[in-house]
């Protein structure tokens, strides 16, 4: 374990630098590092590691998303709504309808079995999505208009609604229908998450003023261990609920991280977010190589131009759902173009779910996790290449506004 743990930081740290030199976005080399070390290529990670691969990468979502929260402004959120609420789930919708319509044509399955490709490239990356939306609030690009909180806030909330169609679409294609209790429950989770995550912030602010106030001052590094830890067992809650209550970990780190600095006074919250951030930076790694090591390239081969087609048809579509989000906005056209881009990377939820219909013996299985790892393959990349280099030329730096 000790050897891939060294492979996964060191080749994928010299891969990212090298795609950084050659202006193209480090998580491309981390990606490549993941595929080539993986074991579909030279295999030389331990089954030890890719047997928690899962685990591992929840960890490193947890850690940004808790960055995530913390540099949220509720403020800037409140102006954008509307939007995120229809960032949501539209896109998704829209992705999904398109290939349920060209999906049978294309790749020869029936409407349901396309529903299922379309529900597992339905969700965009947080993974991709996240750290580049913190980075944007930190170098105060597009965040007078709320864009990076718009964009952060619609991907974490997409996740939930797609997870839920892809369950509901999977029963259906093994005959046994869709749940509505499953469709009940997005509104639930959502609402539980957030309500759980706010609470367990307002907490956390409490507990380290109480002790700060009787002279138990608890380090910051501290403060961050428990943090992490409290964001833990808000995902372990979702796992153990799971079946009884339906609840959004994901937005409940997000909430939690985000009501801790609301009511902690800045200077505190900008040394914790820091912390976190140095955490990030190794986390990245693990997370992307991961990621990469997830994916079978053989599968690539008996996709074909089919599936590739597919794919960007069904980007076409969702990205008319997110341009359709941003109507009756103060967004400039740039600015939704860059809303556009945002939306197109795909890697984590695809990697997790994808081979799923293959586990359960579905006909579909084998198209099912050719389109999912292409979709890494081609969105991924794509969608980190052209929120970097776009950003500076599509959104406006705070302090140079008049």
């Amino acid at each position: 374990m000790l050897t891939s743990l060294a492979l996964i930081f060191l080749v994928g740290l010299a891969m990212a630098s090298i795609c950084q030199k050659i202006r193209l976005p480090r998580i491309i080399g981390m990606l490549i590092t993941g595929i080539v070390l993986g074991p579909f290529v030279l295999d030389m990670l331990d089954s030890s590691i890719l047997g928690i691969s899962s685990e591992l990468r929840k960890m490193a979502l947890v850690i940004i998303l808790i960055k995530a929260g913390l540099a949220l402004n509720i403020s800037d959120l409140k102006k954008v709504g509307r939007p995120a609420i229809l960032m949501s789930f539209l896109p998704a919708v829209a992705e999904i309808i398109a290939v349920v319509i060209f999906g049978p044509a294309l790749l020869g399955v029936t409407r349901v079995e396309a529903a299922v490709i379309g529900a597992v490239l339905g969700a965009v990356s947080p993974a991709v999505v996240v750290p580049r939306m913190v980075d944007l609030m930190e170098k105060k690009y597009g965040t007078n208009k709320g864009i990076p909180q718009l964009i952060l806030a619609g991907a974490s909330l997409d996740d939930v609604l797609v997870i839920v169609l892809f369950s509901s679409f999977v029963s259906m294609a093994q005959g046994s229908g869709a749940n509505v209790m499953e469709f009940v429950n997005i509104p639930i989770s959502i609402v539980l998450g957030i309500a759980i995550g706010i609470v367990s912030g307002l907490f956390l602010a409490w507990f380290f003023e109480t002790n700060y106030a009787h002279a138990r001052h608890i380090r910051n590094s501290l403060k961050v261990i428990i943090i992490i830890g409290v964001a833990f067992l808000l995902m372990a809650l979702e796992l153990w609920l799971e079946g009884k209550v339906a609840i959004s970990g994901l937005l409940a780190v997000m909430s939690m991280a985000c009501s801790f600095q609301i009511k902690t006074v800045p200077e505190v919250t900008t040394r914790v977010s820091a912390k976190v951030g140095k955490l990030w930076l190794a986390a990245e790694i693990w997370l992307f190589v991961l990621v990469g090591a997830a994916v079978d390239i053989r599968y690539t081969l008996k996709a074909g131009l089919g599936a590739v087609a597919l794919i960007f048809i069904a980007l076409v579509f969702r990205s008319v759902g997110v341009w359709l989000c941003m109507l009756g906005t103060k967004l400039n056209n740039k600015e939704r173009l860059f809303c556009v881009l945002s939306y197109l990377p795909k890697a984590t939820v695809q990697a997790a779910i994808g081979s799923v219909p293959l586990s359960l013996g579905l006909p579909c299985g084998n198209i099912v996790l050719s389109v999912a790892v292409l979709s890494i393959i081609i969105t991924a990349p794509l969608g980190a290449f052209a929120m970097d280099f776009s950003y500076k030329r599509l959104l406006t730096k705070d302090d140079m506004m008049i």
